[in-house]
């Protein structure tokens, strides 16, 4: 009689894993891509998940002569080959292009941390960080690097770089640093000097600079220590947040908050305001909340981790803040559903036809957690000349074909920036690349 029930209560338990894994995995797609972006994104009921959905696109790199797809009108090359998990990409003013050979410092040791780890190295990102800049120069300029050079070393896990009063700001995971330059090095060994101090660990762990439109004053963003604040709060102090740092001073304060995770920033080149590209939660469904593209002023919150697209409530975390709503901004222009939008530069001064003359172009890095999966591309916003997405407008793609046949990862787009002839360059860190685009006519005639 034990034996039976013993096997009846046997029955029920894996009954009950099979109900509680049919509830929460995987969550697919039920609503058209497309209506979940733009300015008026559809953001359907939230899908709670106990397990996430994963749908990760394996990392198998480029096969010999293989490259991404162009749009009509365009062509594409590679600038730069055999690269260290390639992130992000910085021109100097004499055309010499810096690139962040970088990746998430070593992950701790808990069951979480594991299972991110593993999924991370299917992704494509479980190598050892190479802690390097290198610098690429295209000397007789025929569109490929013919120098190359290990620019600076022994860093901790850098991503954004930028140049500002005759030094080198340096975006580590865990502080700010800078060190002298002049134009024409191509090789750094002072020891880079602490600006700031950047709160390090856990999730989100790549920190992006650029100078400010004040001339005076330098943007850092800093992505949050978990998905929803599960961790505790405590951890997400100056987090999910862009910091306004004062060079001088060494100091820092707190522009703009709830970001759960902005990498790409960028000044408007016309209105001349900050505008970055970030990262939204996980775990409602592979419908929502879709990652954006958005202006940012100083005081602005956006939400995170109480409410999403400008006033949706995210039930799940506690304590409540009911105080916030209100106030929680919406975002300018949403992008999809965890495409993971990464680079983010304006067109500026590219020189790709008439159709990419203003708006923003955005790397998307492609998504881990969402069926089908998204992302894996560069896309394109056209942007009017007062500096706002077109009305209506949806994104564009740009370069496409990341991803093959079987679904695997060739490549993945991370950062975005344009040459000193215009081109559009695209660090892929899959890859080990960076693609030049051009325009076909331009590429023809070369």
């Amino acid at each position: 009689m034990r034996k039976h029930i013993l096997i009846v209560l046997g029955l029920l338990v894996l009954a009950g894993i099979g109900v509680f894994v049919w509830l929460g995995w995987p969550d697919k797609a039920r609503v058209d891509f497309a209506a979940v972006t733009g300015q008026r994104p559809q953001i359907t009921n939230p899908r709670s998940q106990m397990i996430p959905t994963v749908k990760v696109a394996k990392a198998v790199g480029w096969p010999q002569g293989a490259m991404p797809t162009p749009a009509a009108g365009l062509a594409v090359q590679p600038f730069a080959t055999g690269l260290d998990h390639p992130r992000w990409l910085y021109r100097l003013p004499n055309g010499d292009v810096l690139v962040a050979e970088s990746n998430s410092p070593p992950r701790g040791r808990s069951f979480t941390d594991r299972v991110m780890g593993f999924l991370m190295g299917r992704a494509g990102a479980g190598v050892p960080s190479a802690n390097r800049i290198t610098l690429l120069r295209d000397a007789n300029g025929d569109g490929r690097v013919d120098q190359r050079h290990a620019f600076m070393t022994g860093l901790n896990s850098p991503f954004g770089m930028v140049l500002f009063e005759g030094q080198l700001y340096v975006a580590n995971t865990d502080a700010l640093v800078r060190v002298p330059y002049k134009d024409g090095d191509t090789r750094i060994t002072a020891t880079p000097e602490v600006v700031v101090k950047l709160p390090g660990g856990q999730n989100h762990w790549a920190r992006n600079v650029i100078a400010a439109e004040d001339g005076r004053t330098l943007y850092v963003s800093v992505g949050s220590a978990s998905n929803i604040g599960e961790k505790g709060l405590e951890l997400e102090q100056r987090r999910a947040t862009i910091l306004q740092v004062y060079p001088k001073e060494k100091t820092s304060r707190v522009f703009a908050a709830g970001v759960r995770n902005a990498n790409g920033m960028a000044i408007h080149p016309q209105s001349k305001q900050l505008w970055a590209v970030v990262n939204e939660r996980d775990m409602l469904g592979s419908d929502i909340v879709p990652d954006y593209l958005t202006e940012v002023s100083l005081g602005d919150h956006f939400g995170w981790p109480w409410y999403y697209w400008g006033g949706y409530p995210d039930k799940r975390v506690e304590p409540a803040n009911p105080q916030l709503q209100q106030y929680a901004k919406r975002p300018d222009y949403a992008l999809g559903p965890h495409v993971a939008a990464l680079g983010l530069t304006f067109a500026g001064d590219a020189k790709l036809g008439q159709r990419y003359t203003s708006g923003a172009f955005i790397g998307e890095h492609g998504s881990w957690n969402r069926v089908p999966v998204s992302g894996y591309k560069v896309v394109f916003v056209p942007f009017t000349v007062q500096g706002w997405p077109v009305r209506g407008a949806k994104p564009v793609d740009v370069l496409t074909g990341f991803l093959n046949g079987d679904g695997e990862a060739q490549g993945r787009p991370v950062g975005v920036i344009t040459d000193r002839t215009g081109a559009l360059l695209v660090a892929d860190d899959v890859g080990n690349t960076i693609w030049r685009v051009t325009a076909a006519q331009r590429s023809a005639a070369r």
